[in-house]
């Protein structure tokens, strides 16, 4: 089986900034592709930013310039750097990985459970 785990979520203040850290472990062979998603109070969950199957970048546009995403691979680990954090980017934030195991012929999409953060004006 394979695990996702966030942690770096907590409560900032407008302006600051946080790191969020997902680690992914258990039978993993390869990952293709892993990013952030988020959902915040009433709406649907939607992408943050994300390394693509190809090794490219996708970031939401109202991240841009903000958040950087960054991976250390030998350590199946994602990080986000959150910084202006603001008022809209309240929400719970979820690790996402597309991963093939060892043994198995099919790629399969996981999540985390999520890491909440807030942000005070």
């Amino acid at each position: 089986q394979v695990q996702l785990v966030e942690s770096g979520g907590g409560l900032v203040q407008a302006g600051g900034s946080l790191r969020l850290s997902c680690v992914a472990s258990g039978n993993i062979k390869s990952i293709r592709a892993m990013g952030w998603y988020r959902q915040g109070p009433g709406n649907s969950r939607e992408l943050v930013a994300a390394f693509t199957s190809g090794g490219s970048t996708n970031y939401a546009d109202s991240v841009k310039g903000r958040f950087t995403i960054s991976r250390l691979n030998a350590k199946n680990t994602v990080y986000l750097q959150m910084n202006s954090l603001e008022s809209e980017d309240i929400g719970i934030y979820y690790c996402n990985a597309d991963i093939l195991g060892y043994g198995s012929s099919y790629w399969n999409d996981y999540w985390g459970q999520g890491t909440q953060v807030t942000v005070s004006s």
